[in-house]
């Protein structure tokens, strides 16, 4: 049976292949869980996820030192999608149920505090992704 790749997510790099030593690593482990029995299943098991986890890890490590490395030689990396349109369009959206109930309970200082308070978080999320660029 062929193992299933799925492609990789837009702007994500392809997945790395299984190494070859964990593939026999896994081999190794079920067959000694034949041999074995099921008593063993759980050492078994945890040798296995021990392992993996340290090839997790390492992959982590180099995936890290890469993306130092190409923050430090200028390479610009991958723009993050606009979430501002977002903001604006849900503080639109919030702002109309709040301003009918600001009005018929609070009247015009009431419209007030709600309207200052949706701009107050605007040029909040503006001034934040100033900062971040």
């Amino acid at each position: 049976m062929q193992p299933t790749h799925f492609p990789p997510a837009p702007g994500q790099p392809p997945p790395q292949p299984v190494a070859p030593s964990t593939r026999e690593d896994l081999r190794a482990v079920l067959a000694a869980r034949r041999d074995l029995g099921a008593e063993y299943e759980d050492a078994l098991v945890d040798s296995f996820l021990d392992k993996l986890d340290v090839e997790i890890a390492a992959r982590v490590r180099g995936e890290v030192a890469a993306q130092l490395a190409h923050q430090r030689q200028g390479v610009p990396q991958q723009e993050k999608k606009d979430s501002g349109v977002g903001v604006a369009l849900g503080s639109l959206a919030l702002g109309i149920p709040l301003t009918g109930a600001a009005g018929a309970t609070a009247g015009g200082p009431g419209l007030m505090l709600v309207w200052f308070g949706i701009i107050a978080v605007n040029v909040a999320y503006a001034l934040g992704r100033r900062r971040q660029r």
